[in-house]
């Protein structure tokens, strides 16, 4: 599968993977706890990173971007690790793993293109001080730009925050209606 096609499928396949996930899932209230202030703290990052980001118009390089490069897929990768520690199943955290490696590590080379094309040298600049994924303790440049909640609203990251509570909820009745 290309690049191109994985960047286009892997929201569909994140859909498929929660399915089987909440399907195979067997929380104790113990994980849930665990696991699901884990994903809180995913969730938090990528609404942080919502508000930051002009997407294809200004590279963003303030609030979490100052950081990691990937600051959504970051969130991203802690909400699903919060929910495979969630779920108390051990081999969902592989497929979950397998996952997002291969998807989101190709299409985070593919967006880093996109990047380099539409910013050029700004891009490289800033490639060149922020990692791909894993985060600098350190900003690498201050910024005086804020949290945006129109950007937030804009590209409708809500809609993980419902998915979260939603899942959450899902793993709840699990775990003391239908425990296993």
């Amino acid at each position: 599968m290309s690049k191109r096609m994985l960047q286009r499928v892997r929201v569909p396949l994140g859909f498929v993977f929660a399915a089987v996930f909440l399907y195979f899932a067997k929380p104790t209230v113990m994980t849930l706890v665990i696991g699901s202030a884990v994903a809180v703290v995913g969730l938090a990052i990528r609404a942080w990173s919502s508000g930051h980001i002009r997407k294809a118009k200004v590279l963003a390089v303030s609030g979490p971007y100052a950081f990691t490069r990937n600051p959504l897929y970051v969130g991203s990768l802690i909400m699903g690790v919060g929910f495979t520690v969630a779920a108390g199943v051990w081999w969902l955290t592989l497929l979950f793993a397998v996952l997002f490696i291969g998807i989101y590590l190709p299409v985070i080379r593919v967006e880093a293109e996109d990047m380099l094309r539409i910013f050029g040298d700004e891009y490289e600049e800033y490639a060149d001080n922020v990692p791909m994924l894993i985060p600098r303790i350190t900003p690498w440049k201050s910024s005086d730009v804020g949290f945006d909640f129109q950007l937030y609203f804009q590209y409708r990251e809500y809609r993980a925050a419902l998915g979260v509570a939603g899942a959450i909820a899902i793993l709840a009745v699990k775990a003391l209606v239908w425990p296993q």
